[in-house]
Formats: structure tokens, C-alpha cells, sequence
């Protein structure tokens, strides 16, 4: 995705800049708008950061740390929680200060644009992105989809199966990919997950009948409970006494009925663990244009369209 990368992402890149910067090559970088990445040590009373470049410093001014900053569409928080990450930017100018020392002055915002007008220009929704988790809340996992442009992924897109809170399946700092779902007019990005996690047929084949398996339990219901395979399987067992939301179980695969979507489970055991159920990615390619997660035999048909 012509070398762009979420913050913290991009150093381990080798086509975005040598190992170590030196005066030389950020002058160079001056003319090439070319965007690099180095952590931010420090962040002042007026919100300017200061970015360790090794040769040398580095100052992002306040009004350049961020797209939507000096407008106020964009809180400093934005800034202040970068001190002790990495940052993208370009390179502006290098400046003398006061002492004599040679330092540079930093655009993460020109960044940041620069990003934007490639998603805006080059991208159509369906494309595929890495991303980085950067936070969490009820209602989605928000995440750096490149130079600290973050992007919505909202709790109904991360899996088939359904999940209480985010932090059920990410942590921040986790890296994923995602799928562009949409610019809105407003610049505010959504982006979807469930599509790269595989079809009910490409999850349910990792299953036969009458094996016993682990699983998560995320819904118990008075009719039985529902028990997470894997983040795009579900299947429902009989009612078990003592089941609670979260808890891992052990279940025996009574019945795999494509034709109806359903997995017929009964539980053996229920238990505390605070593992995650692994994720795997069924889909590696750059674009969905069409995902049917139902298979053909099914009598219900669930399909996303980008």
C-alpha cells in the first residue's frame, strides 16, 4: 500500500527509511516529503512534541501534530498519548536554535495527509489494510490504519459471533487487518474485519462430528447455550447448569447441518480461563469486492456487499 503504515508499524518496514538518520538524509527528506518515523520523548505545556531523531531532535509544533488540531476537530489527547511512541512525519525544515544545534522541524499532520489523499484517491471500499489497535470502548475498536489516521471498527463488524466488548477479541497495540468499508463526507473512517475470518464453511471444516472441543460461551439462554468456536462459528448446545458468559467449555459436536447454518453441541464441562480464542485469517488478498459467508445449500443467505 505504497509504504504506508500504522505508527509504531512503519520502523519495522525496511523500504521507509535507512536504521539510523542523519543530517544528510533528513535534509534530503526535506525535498522528498518523504515520511519517516521515530519515537516522541516529550510532549511541552503548549502541546508541541519533541521527537528523538538520533542525530538530533526533532519539534512537531502543536498545530502540526495531528489532522483536525488547530481546528479544534481533533483533541490534544491525540498528541499527549504519542509521548513514548513512534510517530510518523515529514520533514519540514532543519533549523538552528538558540545554542547553535542543528534540529528539525516535524509535520505529523502533513503525514497524515498525505495518507488521506492516497485512501481518498487511490482506495475503494473493500480494499484491505494493515492496521493497529489503539483503543478500545463498548461500542467498537478504534484503529490506526496508517500515520496515526485512525479509523472505526464497530463491535458488529469485528465478528460473526457475537461479542460483548471489543477487548473479547483485541488488546490495544494488537495488529490486524482490516477492510475499508467507508469515507464519510465528514472524513470519519469505518472499516470491517468479519470478512477476512472466513465463510461457515471454511470455519466449520475445521470441525467433524463427534469430536470434543474448547470453546468460549457468549450467550446462555433458558433453550441453551450458544458456544464460540472460532470468531466467525458459533454453535448451540443443550442447557448446562452452570455455563457463564466468558467462561471456556469443553463441547462434544453432536451435528454439523450446513443446509441450516447450525452446529448442534452438547457441553461437557464449563470453566475459568482467560485466554482469547485465536484468530486466523481465511482471506490474504487486497480486495473484497463480495464476502457470502452462508453456504450455497443454506436457507438463509448472509452476504456483504463493498
Amino acid at each position: 500500500m505504497k509504504g504506508f503504515y500504522p505508527e509504531g508499524k512503519a520502523r519495522e518496514a525496511a523500504d521507509r527509511q535507512p536504521e539510523r538518520l542523519t543530517p544528510a538524509y533528513l535534509a534530503e527528506a526535506v525535498t522528498r516529503h518523504q515520511i519517516l518515523e521515530a519515537p516522541a520523548v516529550l510532549c511541552d505545556e503548549e502541546h508541541n512534541m519533541t521527537v528523538d531523531l538520533g542525530c538530533m531532535r526533532g519539534v512537531i509544533r502543536r498545530e502540526d501534530g495531528a489532522i483536525g488540531i488547530a481546528e479544534g476537530q481533533t483533541r490534544d489527547i491525540a498528541l499527549l498519548s504519542r509521548v513514548g511512541k513512534s510517530v510518523c512525519f515529514t520533514v519540514t525544515a532543519l533549523k538552528t536554535d538558540e545554542k547553535g544545534e542543528l534540529y528539525a522541524l516535524l509535520s505529523r499532520k502533513e503525514a497524515q495527509e498525505q495518507f488521506r489523499a492516497y485512501l481518498e484517491n487511490e482506495m475503494r471500499p473493500g480494499d484491505v489494510l494493515d492496521a493497529r489497535v489503539t483503543r478500545l470502548e463498548s461500542f467498537g475498536a478504534f484503529c490506526d490504519i496508517g500515520c496515526g489516521l485512525v479509523a472505526l471498527l464497530p463491535i458488529d463488524a469485528i465478528s460473526v459471533s457475537r461479542i460483548s466488548h471489543p477487548s473479547d477479541r483485541f488488546f490495544p497495540g494488537q495488529d490486524i487487518r482490516v477492510v475499508l468499508r467507508q469515507i464519510a463526507p465528514d472524513g470519519k473512517i469505518t472499516v470491517s474485519h468479519k470478512e477476512l475470518l472466513g465463510t461457515w464453511e471454511e470455519n466449520a471444516a475445521l470441525f467433524s462430528q463427534r469430536q470434543t472441543v474448547s470453546g468460549v460461551i457468549r450467550s446462555v439462554e433458558e433453550y441453551g447455550v450458544f458456544v464460540e468456536l472460532t470468531p466467525n462459528l458459533a454453535g448451540l448446545a443443550e442447557p448446562f447448569e452452570s455455563a457463564k458468559v466468558g467462561q471456556w467449555a469443553g463441547v462434544y459436536i453432536k451435528s454439523i447441518l450446513p443446509e441450516k447454518m447450525k452446529i448442534k453441541l452438547i457441553v461437557i464441562d464449563s470453566f475459568d480461563d482467560n485466554r482469547r480464542l485465536p484468530m486466523h485469517y481465511f482471506f490474504d488478498g487486497d480486495h473484497i469486492d463480495r464476502f457470502a459467508y452462508s453456504p450455497p445449500q443454506s436457507e438463509k443467505e448472509i452476504v456483504t456487499l463493498f
